[in-house]
């Protein structure tokens, strides 16, 4: 594979990781809910993922190394997800509600 057409592939697939990671940023700071920032928090480490399997694909010397990276990252993803949403069903059971901006008053 040419020089080019690895620049090329590479450009692609970071620019998609870059948009996912910026559709993530873009939804956590404009959702109300807890569960759209929970999905939001997973596109943002999904577009980590990606750019961390194209540096792996394409430049790295080492091919284990993206992958052990994207393991981890998928791994850190599950316990966000169930500790995350643990977390979303207790406040639930409090507050009966999972809008972040009626949960202001979190004290004791």
């Amino acid at each position: 594979m040419s020089l080019l057409a690895i620049h090329q592939y590479l450009t692609t697939y970071l620019v998609f990781g870059a948009l996912l990671f910026s559709l993530g940023i873009y939804g956590l700071v404009t959702r109300k809910t807890l569960i759209g920032m929970l999905i939001a928090a997973e596109l943002m480490l999904a577009g980590v993922s990606i750019n961390f399997m194209a540096f792996n694909r394409f430049l790295a010397p080492d091919p284990s190394v993206g992958q052990i990276f994207t393991l981890f990252i998928m791994a850190i993803a599950a316990a966000e997800a169930a500790i995350g949403l643990s977390i979303v069903v207790a406040v639930y059971r409090h507050y009966k509600t999972v809008d972040a901006e009626d949960l202001v008053n979190l004290k004791g």
